[in-house]
């Protein structure tokens, strides 16, 4: 492929799609081409700040035939036949997380991913991290020796509209899906789930018998244990820490602030601000990594992007978890399709 701009489709123009098309007009060697988004004046109005072309259609965006790559961030209930028409006309995918709610669908839109060697990857961010990243090759680098256990922590500031709730298919399959992906980062070999989830404070969740609340146990094949926590509100802002201990050390990331000044007096000691407001924050270097990543998989170059199996798996621990809340007993893992 030549050094030229990578012409890119985006579909969907809501949060996360404002999110790519920042990031796609901040890098030098991409440009936003096709903007499409059934919302037309939402579409109409990212077409005309970046100077790409605006349509209702997704469809007709993947089928224009003048794209490199198409990003898909629309509802997740339109994810796997965008998918299936981008493979149809070979241009490669960066699709945001889950591929679909129903594993089933994402079994059946597998060969056809493999077969095409169209490139594909799932948009788990959290991976670009760089702290998250550079704890995960000093473990990989023997730093603290055999992983024992690795604990996740992540909680969101507020709960999402009702109408978000919706659609997302619950707290495991929406919030908790990242930080499955996540473990998977650190320990792949993932044999069994335990999870629990309570209502306390969510009258949506409540409402749709959801979990505002969540803790996932796992056991790896080896041993190792992995536990996550997951709220969906937070008082002191975006909550995100990893610990990895092992058996010579611990490696900690901690919270990221929104100011490095701290304040002691005679009733306090180093008070401080609140952490980030929320993953737009938190996640903006992350967001523009992984979408440098995605441009070496579309250059044919090695990549460090998410895979579609990379998607299932973490859909298929999703799953494990919400049958393991729902009826209070541990749930083996079988990632074969």
């Amino acid at each position: 492929m030549s050094s030229e701009q990578l012409r890119f489709g985006l579909i969907g123009t809501g949060r996360i799609g404002k999110v790519h098309a920042a990031n796609i007009a901040a890098l030098p060697e991409t440009t936003l081409s096709r903007v499409a988004d059934p919302y037309l004046a939402g579409a109409q109005a990212m077409a005309d700040e970046h100077g790409a072309i605006a349509s209702a259609d997704p469809l007709e965006a993947i089928g224009a035939g003048d794209l490199d790559a198409v990003i898909i961030a629309s509802p997740t209930s339109t994810h796997a036949d965008l998918i299936a028409a981008a493979i149809e006309a070979r241009i490669p995918i960066l699709c945001e997380k889950p591929i679909d709610l129903d594993i089933a669908r994402v079994d059946e839109l597998a060969p056809t991913v493999e077969e095409s060697e169209v490139p594909f990857a799932v948009g788990f961010n959290r991976r670009f991290d760089r702290s998250f990243a550079a704890a995960r090759e000093r473990l990989l680098d023997g730093d603290i020796g055999e992983l024992e256990q690795l604990s996740i922590i992540s909680r969101d500031p507020a709960p999402p509209t009702i109408e978000n709730l919706r659609t997302t298919g619950g707290i495991f399959r929406d919030q908790t899906i990242h930080d499955f992906d996540m473990a998977r980062f650190f320990a792949p070999d993932i044999v069994e789930v335990f999870a629990t989830g309570s209502q306390l404070f969510d009258e949506g969740a409540a409402d749709l018998n959801d979990f505002d609340t969540a803790m996932v146990v796992m056991r790896t094949a080896g041993g190792a244990q992995i536990s996550i926590t997951n709220s969906r509100h937070s008082a002191i802002g975006y909550d995100q820490r990893i610990e990895v201990f092992g058996g010579r050390g611990m490696l900690e990331v901690g919270n990221a602030g929104t100011s490095l000044v701290r304040y002691s007096n005679s009733s306090s000691v180093q008070a401080g601000s609140p952490f980030q407001h929320f993953f737009l924050e938190r996640y903006a270097d992350a967001y523009i990594d992984e979408l440098r990543e995605f441009c070496k998989l579309v250059r044919g170059e090695r990549s460090r992007c998410s895979t579609f199996e990379d998607g299932r798996e973490a859909l298929v621990l999703a799953n494990a978890a919400e049958l393991s809340a729902r009826e209070g007993r541990a749930v083996k893992i079988d990632f074969g399709v």
